[in-house]
Order: C-alpha cells, then sequence, then structure tokens
C-alpha cells in the first residue's frame, strides 16, 4: 500500500522543527503547529496539480534532485533559518508563481492567526521540509519523476481532505481550492470527496466566464420547467392547508452515502478552535513512533526524553480541547485514541525492558501511559 503523503511529511515537522520555527518567527509552539497542521495538505494539494502537466512533473523533480538528505534539524542546521526561509521563498515562488504563493501565505496566515507577512515567513521555512520530506520519501521508495506525480495526483483527494475547514474556506475565498469539488469535510476523514485546484488567474477568468454563459443560456431554455414546477408545488401546498387535521410528514435526517455504498451519517468535525485533533493525535503518535524504538540504553532514552514529553503535551492539548467536541466526536475520538495505543503499549514495554532504562524514562512513559488511558475515556 503507498504511503499516505501528508502523514509522511508531518513525520518531519517534528517538535523540534516547530520550537525552532515558532522560536525564529518569535510566536508561541500552539499558533506554529496549527499552521503545520494546515500548511502542510495545502501545499501537498499545490503540488498534486503541479505535476498534472509534463512540464510541472519535470520542474519539481529537478527541485527535489537538489535537496539536502537528512533530518530537519540537520537542514536548519546547515542553512540557518533566515538562509532556509530565503531559499524556502525562491522555491514555492518558482513553483506556483509569486502571487499564488502570496495567496496561500495570506490564507495561512489568517486561519493561525499570523498575519499575511508572517504566514509568509512560515511558509518560506516550511516548503523547503514539505519538499525534503518528498525527496526522501521518492528515493526510499524508489520512485522516479512519473512514479512520484503519479502518486501525488492518486492521493490528491485525500491530500485536500486533510485540510482544516478554516484553512479550505480562506483558499476557497482566495480562489485556490474548489470548495464545490471539495464538499463535506471531516477532521477525523483522512480522505474525503474532495479536489483542490490551484490555477493561475488566467485560467481562473476563462472558466469562469464560461461558465456565466453557459448559466445564463441554461436559464433561458428552462424557465418553463421552473413554472411547472412552481404549479405542483403551489398544488402541494394548497393540498397541505385545505385539509384540516392532517400534516405533512417529516423527512428523514440527512445520510451520507460512502465510497463502499452503504448509508450513514457524515463523520463528526474533529475540529476546535481552528485544531484539528485528528491531525493532531497524529502527529503525537508518529512523535512516538520515531522516538520509542530507538530507546536501547540509558543514553538514547535521556536522548528521547524531549520528543515523548513533547508527544505528552500534545496528548495534554488533545484532552483539554476535547471537552469541546459534540459526544459523537468525543466518541470518534476516543476510538481513535483505542487503536492507537496498544502499539504503543507494546513499545513501551520492549522499553523498560531494555538494561538501564527504567530509572531514566519511567516517570515520562507512566505519564504517557496514563494520558492515553484518560484520553480513550474522553
Amino acid at each position: 500500500m503507498a504511503a499516505n503523503l501528508t502523514s509522511v511529511v508531518m513525520q518531519f515537522v517534528t517538535p523540534e522543527a516547530i520550537a525552532q520555527i515558532a522560536s525564529f518567527l518569535g510566536i508561541d509552539r500552539a499558533s506554529t503547529q496549527k499552521a503545520a497542521g494546515g500548511a502542510v495538505p495545502a501545499l501537498l494539494a499545490g503540488l498534486a496539480d503541479l505535476v498534472g502537466t509534463p512540464a510541472g512533473t519535470n520542474q519539481l523533480s529537478k527541485l527535489l534532485a537538489q535537496q539536502p538528505a537528512g533530518s530537519v534539524a540537520d537542514i536548519m542546521r546547515g542553512a540557518g533559518p533566515q538562509g532556509l526561509a530565503q531559499t524556502g521563498a525562491s522555491m514555492l515562488s518558482g513553483l506556483f508563481g509569486g502571487r499564488t504563493m502570496d495567496a496561500m501565505a495570506q490564507a495561512v496566515g489568517r486561519f493561525a492567526g499570523l498575519g499575511d507577512s508572517g504566514g509568509k515567513s512560515f511558509l518560506s521555512l516550511l516548503g523547503p521540509i514539505v519538499l525534503g520530506a518528498l525527496g526522501q520519501q521518492q528515493r526510499e521508495a524508489g520512485l522516479d519523476a512519473n512514479g512520484l506525480a503519479s502518486l501525488l495526483r492518486s492521493q490528491k483527494d485525500q491530500i485536500v481532505g486533510a485540510i482544516p475547514s478554516g484553512l479550505a474556506d480562506h483558499l476557497g475565498a482566495a480562489g485556490l481550492l474548489d470548495r464545490a469539488e471539495a464538499g463535506l469535510r471531516s477532521g477525523a476523514a483522512a480522505a474525503s470527496a474532495a479536489g483542490g485546484r490551484f490555477a493561475s488567474a488566467t485560467e481562473r477568468a476563462s472558466t469562469g466566464a464560461g461558465q456565466t454563459a453557459y448559466a445564463t443560456a441554461n436559464r433561458a431554455a428552462q424557465w418553463p420547467y421552473w413554472l411547472a414546477a412552481l404549479i405542483v408545488l403551489g398544488g402541494l401546498a394548497w393540498y397541505a392547508f385545505e385539509r384540516p387535521g392532517q400534516q405533512v410528514a417529516e423527512q428523514p435526517a440527512t445520510t451520507t452515502r460512502s465510497d463502499n455504498g452503504t448509508v450513514g451519517m457524515a463523520p463528526p468535525d474533529l475540529t476546535v478552535d481552528g485544531v484539528n485533533l485528528a491531525n493532531q493525535l497524529n502527529s503525537s503518535v508518529n512523535t512516538l513512533k520515531s522516538a520509542l524504538p530507538g530507546i536501547s540504553d540509558a543514553a538514547s532514552a535521556q536522548a528521547a526524553l524531549p520528543k515523548i514529553n513533547d508527544a505528552t503535551a500534545q496528548l495534554n492539548d488533545i484532552s483539554a480541547r476535547a471537552g469541546k467536541l459534540s459526544p459523537e466526536a468525543r466518541s470518534a475520538l476516543a476510538k481513535q485514541i483505542a487503536a492507537a495505543t496498544p502499539e504503543i503499549n507494546q513499545m513501551c514495554d520492549k522499553v523498560m525492558a531494555a538494561p538501564g532504562v527504567s530509572d531514566v524514562a519511567k516517570p515520562a512513559i507512566n505519564d504517557l501511559r496514563a494520558r492515553l488511558d484518560a484520553l480513550a475515556r474522553v
């Protein structure tokens, strides 16, 4: 099964990277994490559209080939925040065009409360991280340029579905995301019936003009049908009001049809105060999956403690916000946590069994387990 590109890239946006970006921009970590949770899928959606043409595929391939290997920390240490921001701004403008990047930056800035300039600085720092993660995924999967392009296009709906609704609104208002194609989205849904479109101003203008002309002609041709419909509705209204003692039956609640053909209620929204709790949970779990397996002795346990504590802090934040969810959304969140807990507990057991590790890691592991158990009962 192909890797979920949004999840792959989010694994690179580690708590250390968030802390470094927040420190450089002079903003708090919560706003930085919120911006990252929305900007990563937004950038990937733009790249999925870019590779819709051979020229765009070649452009992205050449840029990824230039990305340095190594962790985000290595990349940031090598270039420095200022150098990374300058490089990122140049790369994103080259890929999407200056106007599109500015519009995207404004949308991210307003969504996360960073302001227009803050949004642009944030995207400039995040861009190289996203491209570096894609480049590494391409190398590890053994994909050529066309293979990566195909993977991006195949996950386009999934990627757009991961964009928080608040950011999707801003992107739609800027003309960067087609909300008519995006449809219903849920913070818990990694894939939704959606389609993002990053297009040039010329393409949008010509498309809008064609749609306007078509709609005008279509309305002129269909007015007799509207008239007939009004007559029918008038008759139904007369029938309802002229028959005393009888009421029109209530319509059933709106339902949605899933991809497998079954009918059910739309999934609950797990977004609170603009923070997608499902994405935050995934980020915390991914952090633990990267930190816990590397612990084999006291020294590696000590080195992993910041990541474990950051993941626990994210879980604490989820717990604090979960009370604002609807009962259905809390139940959905609890199920996701319950599904992730067994694997994490297995990794914790292996860590605690390693020689000399218990004294160092036990307090952090116990705190982590207690938080997971509490969240599974929200």
